[in-house]
């Protein structure tokens, strides 16, 4: 059983102090946040400690981090506190929800956050600090790289790369064989034939509002 550090205090931190003391066998010990942030002494009933300071209140050497951030800046603020986190000398932990389907032969990387109804099929490979939101599909053969966020629902079809720094929207589609490039954004609902270029927006057309009310439609 590890003691773990969660890094934030947000909502991200909140799920994963869930996840993590519901669904594991690891124990959730206490919290940091950078000083600036650090306005109470305790967080969930649990240590909140500056994460300047976080080495002498839990030691690498008894103690793993778990970096609960969101997908801010394109993913690179959850990058930049993983890398930190490291540098301390802390093993950064991951949590894989027992309610997913985790069929590749392929352990997910560090600090990765995978939860229920995840379907990752045979021969997936999945980075580093990557984040899969409940009730995706990973199809077959493909490869999920470092720091990326996949939002709930999304099928990505065999054979896809996604890039490094990635964020895909809720009930995305990415057909089969194709590369998402590093840094792309792919917006809700987006249905992506191609493969993207690097730092590519991808939104899909937005439902506009019908002429008539509701009480006007014979259902």
């Amino acid at each position: 059983m590890a003691k773990i550090v969660i890094f934030g205090t947000g909502d991200i931190a909140r799920l994963a102090h869930f996840y993590f003391t519901r669904d594991s066998g690891d124990q959730v010990v206490g919290f940091t946040v950078d000083a600036a942030y650090c306005t109470s002494s305790e967080n969930l009933g649990l240590p909140l400690v500056p994460f300047e300071k976080v080495v002498g209140s839990f030691p690498p050497s008894e103690h793993q981090m778990f970096v609960a951030v969101s997908y801010a800046r394109m993913n690179r603020l959850r990058a930049e506190k993983y890398a930190e986190a490291k540098g301390l000398g802390y093993q950064l932990a991951s949590y894989v929800s027992s309610r997913c389907s985790y069929l590749s032969q392929f352990q997910a990387g560090d600090n990765c956050f995978i939860l229920e109804d995840n379907t990752i099929q045979p021969y997936v490979r999945i980075g580093c600090n990557v984040t899969l939101w409940s009730g995706n599909h990973i199809g077959h053969d493909s490869v999920i790289e470092d720091h990326c966020f996949i939002s709930s629902h999304v099928v990505v079809s065999g054979h896809c790369r996604i890039g490094a720094y990635t964020f895909i929207g809720v009930n995305a589609t990415l057909r089969n064989s194709i590369n998402i490039a590093p840094h792309s954004l792919i917006g809700a609902g987006a249905l992506i034939m191609s493969s993207t270029q690097e730092k590519g927006v991808y939104v899909a057309q937005r439902t506009s509002r019908f002429s008539q009310d509701s009480d006007a439609i014979k259902l």
